[in-house]
């Protein structure tokens, strides 16, 4: 099928979920590895945290930058850009050539992290609407399904391959992804040109970079140490002067008079908060798994074994990519976030109460990757009906930099309760620790429920014949935009 410009759509779709798939598999050489890198350089496990800290404060301030590039004519470039700084940094980081190259590619990888929000934008400019919603819905849910696949494999290959193929693994991902992004992805040229609000770049990545490093660094550092101090003022002092000079921008980075729209709040809050549960979970499942068994009540299982404990996450993430476009379809839209929240809470709960045995565990990584898949597969359509179309990829890009907020807020606050739990004199934290962390990560999941039920707008029935809302709310968005010349070819690209 052609897109609005003549060209055909056909393989788009998959090129875009395996550019997805890229930044899972980008996300899945930090964490899992950093054991192994601090063996492999023979450097501590607080230095061998920055191999993931270093791709977080990257991909928190390029994201926002990529966003705003890519609602003009540049997006196909910058997609492609960011795929050649992903393969260079793979090459880079494989490369036995010492602990700081290492560190050099695994920041140029942090550039696939802005990818997400790019391949969102094109979903909605190239695709008709039947296929767009689906698709951003699956493009949203990627990276979240690529944890619980990335894990396992890089973590195998790592184990039995060593640590530098499992960086050559993601350097030929990358690869194939970039030749096949060059091939099928549509340009872009017919996209009006969006001017970069370099001091609003400046500010915003003064600031994330700042909240990026206490939140990866504070509990080494100490949460109130000098440098953790320094890091918070930079980062109050950086994003106050960053929104108030948005708010005053013709053409901002981030629109945050956006923010009136009630989804576009709705999505951001639940972004944060789902962010800091999945993460919260995720690192206590697989620490919890590796702790050997008879302490803390641990099961002794290896790196790997940790990994494949999340393919049910996977699972769960997929199924809800491809059952909650039929409930938004059949009117359920509003009642989805409030309902995954509660499916999350009990898969806290769970966690907090059974985890005797991997059984159990599957059980609960299942659930709550359903909800997880839920939350993000409706965030997209919350943002879309709200932005007009030349304001997507900035959108979702902010929406995605919350995202990335929230998985090292809850990756940290993991280690922090468990480091809170661990008696003197231990290597492991008590059961407790954990029951404690589960309680707190259904308290996160129950702000989203709460959020999900208070911020959107609330339905309004149609006094005549039943009509697509979707249709509606995007056709409101068009009549708005100024310029009646061009209203017409703006609405084209809008999804229906």
């Amino acid at each position: 099928m052609p897109t609005s410009q003549g060209r055909s759509t056909r393989g788009l779709v998959p090129t875009l979920i395996f550019m997805g798939l890229v930044v899972a598999v980008v996300s899945s050489l930090g964490a899992p590895l950093i054991p192994t890198i601090a063996a492999a350089y023979g450097v501590s496990l607080t230095d061998a945290q920055w191999s993931l800290t270093i791709t977080l404060l990257v991909g928190a301030v390029a994201t926002p930058i990529m966003g705003r590039l890519g609602d003009g004519p540049a997006r196909r470039r910058v997609m492609l850009a960011g795929l050649v700084l992903v393969a260079a940094g793979s090459a880079l980081a494989a490369l036995p050539t010492g602990f700081a190259a290492l560190l050099i590619g695994r920041g140029l990888q942090g550039a696939g992290l802005g990818l997400t929000p790019l391949t969102i934008a094109t979903a909605r400019d190239s695709l008709p609407p039947h296929r767009a919603r689906p698709t951003m819905a699956m493009l949203s849910i990627t990276t979240v399904a690529g944890v619980g696949l990335g894990y396992p494999v890089t973590a195998m290959i790592a184990e039995y391959g060593g640590l530098h193929l499992a960086y050559w693994f993601g350097a030929v991902v990358s690869l194939v992804a970039l030749l096949t992004a060059g091939w099928v992805v549509p340009s872009s040229r017919h996209l009006s040109t969006a001017g970069l609000d370099v001091p609003g770049a400046v500010l915003l990545g003064a600031g994330l970079a700042a909240l990026v490093l206490w939140i990866s660094e504070g509990n080494a550092w100490g949460w109130f140490s000098p440098h953790s101090v320094v890091a918070i003022v930079v980062t109050v002092v950086a994003t106050a002067a960053w929104a108030g000079y948005e708010v005053r921008h013709r053409r901002p980075l981030v629109d945050l008079r956006l923010l009136r729209h009630r989804g576009v709040l709705a999505a951001d809050v639940t972004a944060v908060l789902a962010g800091l549960g999945m993460y919260l979970l995720i690192s206590l499942v697989v620490q919890y798994v590796q702790t050997p068994a008879g302490t803390a009540g641990g099961l002794g299982g290896s790196v790997v074994v940790a990994g494949l404990v999340l393919l049910p996450f996977s699972a769960g993430s997929f199924a809800a990519s491809r059952i909650t476009p039929v409930l938004v379809s059949r009117g359920g839209g509003l009642l989805l976030i409030p309902a995954a929240s509660a499916l999350a809470i009990a898969g806290m709960v769970l966690f907090g109460l059974l985890r005797h045995n991997i059984g159990e565990l599957v059980v609960v990584m299942a659930v709550v990757g359903l909800a997880v898949g839920t939350v993000f597969a409706v965030m997209p359509g919350m943002i879309t009906r709200a932005v007009p179309a030349q304001e997507t990829g900035s959108a979702m890009s902010f929406n995605q930099v919350l995202r990335y907020v929230g998985y090292a807020t809850g990756s940290a606050l993991s280690a922090a309760m468990l480091a809170a739990h661990t008696p003197d004199g231990h290597r492991y934290p008590s059961a407790s620790g954990y029951t404690v962390a589960a309680l707190l990560g259904a308290t996160l999941w129950l702000m989203s429920l709460v959020a999900g039920v208070l911020l959107p707008p609330q339905r309004r029935q149609p006094a005549g014949p039943v009509v697509d809302e979707q249709l509606l709310a995007d056709e409101s968005i068009a009549d708005a935009l100024p310029g009646d010349e061009d209203n017409t070819d703006r609405t084209a690209a809008l999804p229906r």
